[in-house]
């Protein structure tokens, strides 16, 4: 392990969600918890075992920590691990404090062209790489991401990084969409009334043609059934926002028409 100094600590919709409700699906706030998992800080001490870090070095945290090498952990996919440690989840305290102890294999040297906040910005950025990884986002890609929050936001960046001709997005806030414009989105709609058939109808006339791929970022019921509409034939919709754990969704359109509906599940690998 390390002793960390901390620097930067975003707040994120799971720890607002967590102060106010106590819990998230099975995720239950039980005793006393720190929150906070999007972090930065500096190396003050380092454990006997570490090598590769030093006092003084700048650090982003990834803060999934896999306790044990188990079956996911084997093929590369340790975030989906049920004994992993991760900072704010109940029962694990998370790293809104001072000095916070922290797995060293899961601390990363910063460059010195990237601040602290950047560097706590990476664990969200983290998000956007893996949905897009799981969507096939790749060279020439027409992509759809439903939802303008700071998620959506990092799914239109990686989305362009990976080469997508052309994204569109839509959300409910103007705001928003002018943030969305700005770091790099196509096309924007702004929703008001619209059914999820007019929405993904808006879509795809604004890309002529359907999206290959849909990245949906709000977890509203009404929002994934336009992302299941919006989708070609033989696409994949990925569902990173979570929100109620029952939803009426048009399977049988997604199912014969052969759209890939994936979830993911935070990130690995990023």
């Amino acid at each position: 392990e390390v002793l960390l100094r901390m620097h930067s600590v975003g707040i994120c919709g799971s720890d607002v969600h967590y102060w106010q409700h106590g819990r998230i699906g099975d995720f239950v706030v039980k005793a006393p918890m720190v929150l906070g998992h999007e972090a930065s800080g500096t190396v003050v001490k380092v454990g006997s075992g570490v090598t590769h870090l030093k006092p003084g070095d700048r650090v982003a945290i990834e803060p999934g920590v896999p306790r044990e090498v188990d079956e996911f952990c084997k093929t590369g996919r340790y975030n989906l691990s049920p004994s992993i440690f991760f900072c704010a989840t109940p029962p694990d305290d998370g790293n809104l404090c001072r000095f916070y102890a922290h797995s060293a294999r899961c601390c990363y040297r910063l460059p010195d062209n990237v601040t602290f906040e950047e560097g706590a910005l990476i664990e969200p950025l983290s998000v956007g790489i893996h949905a897009c990884r799981r969507a096939g986002v790749t060279l020439g890609s027409k992509v759809f991401v439903s939802g303008s929050g700071p998620i959506g936001l990092v799914c239109v960046l990686v989305a362009k990084v990976m080469g997508a001709a052309a994204v569109v997005i839509t959300d409910l806030s103007a705001p928003r969409l002018q943030k969305a414009k700005e770091v790099g989105a196509d096309f924007t709609i702004q929703v008001k009334n619209e059914t999820p058939q007019e929405v993904a109808s808006k879509v795809e006339s604004l890309l002529g043609c359907k999206p290959e791929i849909t990245v949906e970022c709000t977890g509203v019921e009404a929002c994934i059934q336009a992302g299941i509409y919006a989708t070609r034939s033989g696409g994949t919709l990925v569902l990173v926002g979570l929100g109620p754990e029952m939803v009426s969704v048009p399977m049988v359109h997604a199912a014969v028409r052969e759209v890939d509906i994936r979830g993911i599940f935070r990130y690995c690998n990023t």
